[in-house]
C-alpha cells in the first residue's frame, strides 16, 4: 500500500467508534477496572494498553500506530514535544560512564541537552563532522552506546550517509538514532537505511498548522520500544490527547502539503540561485549542492526548509531585507502552512565542523502560498540590501 493511502487509513478504526471518520478525543487520567483481579494485572498490558493517563489513551495509540506504519518501524511512542522526543530517545539507551557520537550539525537544543543534562549524569558526547560517513568507526569507543544523526543537518543542511554510519556503528555495537523531522517518513524511510530509532518533531509537518507541539519516537523492534516506553513513563513524558487528535488530523493531508511545498520550494530555491545577491542556497535537492548525490540516492523527496547565504555581511542590510518582507513572517519554527524566515549564526554551535562560509545564514520555510508571490516578496527584499529607507513595520501579510 502506498504512503498516500496509508496516510488516510492507518490509525483509524471507525467501526469501533460509532462509524465516525476521525477517532474521538479520549481524555483520561484515571482508568477503571471491573474487578480487583483485573486491576492487579493492569501492568501486564502497560506497553500497549490504556492503564493510566500518563501511559496514553486510545487517541495516543492511534497516532503512534499510524506513524510507526508510515516509518516502517515496529511501534512508536508519543511525547510532549519534539525536543522531549530527542531527550527521551537519548536517555533511554545510556547510563553514567557511556559515550555517544552526535552529528555536529544537530538541532541546537539537542546539542544543549547532550552537553548539559547528559554531561551532568556522566554521559560523554563527541560531536563528529557530519560528512564523516563510515569514518565514524575511528571515533567509536568501548562504551559508545549510540550515534545520533540528523540529515540534513540543522541550519546548514548537510546530508549524512546514514547507511554507512549505521554499518560502522552496528559493527562497533552502537545503536543509530536519526532525527527524521526534515524528511518525514514520506521522504526518508529510516529503517530501510539501518536506523534503530527514528525521532520526529510532529510539531512540524505532521501537525502542519503551527498550533501545537508534539514529538514521536519510533523503534525498530519490541525490545527498543519497551525501553523507550519505560523511559517516557519514568519521566512522566506524555502528550495530551487533544494534541494527538490534531496531529492525526494533520497527518491525513501531509502528502499533498509536502508535495506542494516541495515543488514550490524548488521554484523559490532555483530562482534564488539566479540572484546576484545570493552566494549559495543550502538545499540538497539542488544538483550543485554538496549533498545532492546522497539525497538523490536515499530520499524520496525534499521538504520545504532550506538555508540561504547572502554575499553581504552587513547585518543592517539583512535586517532591511527581512523586516520588510510581507509574506515570509519572522519565526523559528517550520512545517506549517505559512512561509517563515529566521536568522542564525552556525559558528556558535559548531565544534567538529567549524562554519566559516558566512557569519550568518537565513533559514527559509516555504508554506502553501503561491510561489510566484513568494518570489516577488523575496525580490523586493533583495533590493533593500542595497540601501534605502527602512521598511514600514510589518502588520501582517496585507500590510
Amino acid at each position: 500500500m502506498k504512503d498516500e493511502t496509508l496516510l488516510i487509513h492507518t490509525g483509524r478504526d471507525p467501526e469501533h467508534h460509532a462509524g465516525v471518520v476521525n477517532l474521538p478525543v479520549y481524555r483520561a487520567s484515571t482508568i477503571l477496572y471491573p474487578s480487583l483481579a483485573a486491576y492487579r494485572k493492569r501492568h501486564d498490558d502497560r506497553y500497549d494498553g490504556v492503564t493510566y493517563g500518563t501511559r496514553g489513551t486510545p487517541t495516543t495509540y492511534a497516532l503512534a500506530a499510524a506513524v510507526a506504519k508510515l516509518e516502517g518501524g515496529h511501534k512508536s511512542v508519543v511525547t510532549a514535544t519534539g525536543l522531549s522526543a530527542v531527550a527521551m530517545a537519548l536517555s533511554a539507551f545510556v547510563e553514567a560512564g557511556d559515550h555517544i557520537l552526535v552529528a555536529d550539525t544537530v538541532y541546537g537544543p539537542t546539542r544543549d541537552f547532550c552537553t548539559g543534562v547528559l554531561a551532568r549524569f556522566g554521559v560523554e558526547t563527541t560531536f563528529y563532522e557530519p560528512r564523516l560517513a563510515g569514518g565514524i568507526a575511528g571515533l567509536l569507543r568501548e562504551r559508545t552506546r549510540l550515534v545520533l544523526t540528523e540529515s540534513p543537518g540543522s541550519l546548514t543542511f548537510e546530508v549524512q550517509d546514514v547507511p554507512a554510519i549505521a554499518a560502522a556503528a552496528h559493527t562497533g555495537g552502537a545503536l543509530v538514532l536519526l532525527d527524521n523531522t526534515w524528511a518525514t517518513p514520506l521522504f526518508f524511510k529510516p529503517f530501510e537505511h539501518g536506523v534503530d530509532v527514528s525521532i520526529q518533531a510532529g510539531t512540524k509537518y505532521i501537525a502542519g498548522h503551527s498550533d501545537l507541539v508534539i514529538g514521536i519516537v519510533t523503534a525498530r523492534n519490541e525490545e527498543l520500544y519497551r525501553t523507550l516506553r519505560d523511559t517516557t513513563a519514568a519521566f512522566g513524558d506524555i502528550c495530551g490527547p487533544d494534541e494527538c487528535y490534531l496531529a492525526l488530523r494533520g497527518l491525513r493531508t501531509m502528502a499533498v502539503r509536502l508535495r506542494h511545498q516541495e515543488q514550490a520550494t524548488l521554484r523559490v530555491a532555483r530562482w534564488l540561485q539566479s540572484c546576484p545577491e545570493v552566494r549559495r542556497v543550502l538545499y540538497p535537492a539542488l544538483p550543485d549542492d554538496p549533498g545532492y548525490g546522497l539525497w538523490k540516492r536515499d530520499f524520496k523527496g525534499a521538504s520545504s526548509l532550506f538555508g540561504l547565504v547572502l554575499r553581504t555581511r552587513d547585518e543592517q542590510a539583512v535586517a532591511r531585507m527581512v523586516d520588510g518582507l510581507k509574506l515570509f513572517q519572522i519565526g523559528s519554527s517550520w512545517g506549517g502552512f505559512e512561509s517563515l524566515i529566521s536568522f542564525a549564526d552556525p559558528r556558535a554551535i559548531r565544534t567538529a565542523a567549524p562554519w566559516t562560509e558566512s557569519p550568518f545564514v537565513l533559514r527559509l520555510h516555504v508554506g502553501l502560498e503561491d510561489p510566484d508571490d513568494l518570489i516577488a516578496d523575496l525580490a523586493a527584499g533583495l533590493k533593500r540590501l542595497g540601501g534605502g529607507p527602512p521598511p514600514v513595520p510589518r502588520q501582517g501579510p496585507d500590510a
